[in-house]
């Protein structure tokens, strides 16, 4: 059964495949992600897994823009989401996203297995991948 809940430049939801899909949308270079949004994105993450970890893949595809010091350290360490998370895969389309990605997991989140890929069916086969490894199935 499928699930979303959606904001303004976000969407999020959940399917058969137990993947948490996160895209988000924003044309604008100057906005940066603040704590307050992350919060509320949290609480639909948290709401939309059910208390189930899942693998989680994020397109960056249609996105600008930055994150505040404070957003990543909570998207990072923020209880909830660590026991939620089974992997990140990241679809990107820009090298500057690229360069975020590796910065941010580099300086908050270095121990949550990750992808950075092109084309949506690698970031599906590398979530499936560590799904699989984190429930012991192949």
């Amino acid at each position: 059964m499928s699930k979303m809940i959606g904001f303004n430049n976000a969407i999020f939801w959940t399917d058969e495949t137990e993947i948490l899909y996160c895209e988000f949308s924003n044309t604008d270079p100057s906005l940066k992600l603040e704590t307050d949004r992350v919060e509320a994105y949290i609480e639909a993450i948290t709401s939309l897994c059910d208390g189930k970890a899942m693998p989680f893949l994020i397109d960056l595809k249609g996105t600008r823009g930055t994150f505040s010091i404070s957003a990543a350290k909570l998207v990072a360490k923020n209880p909830d989401l660590v026991k939620l998370r089974i992997s990140e895969s990241y679809l990107i389309n820009t090298i500057g996203v690229k360069l975020l990605i590796g910065f941010y997991k580099r300086l908050y989140d270095p121990i949550t297995p990750f992808g950075v890929f092109n084309e949506l069916i690698d970031a599906k086969e590398f979530c499936n991948v560590t799904k699989g490894e984190f429930y012991g199935s192949n």
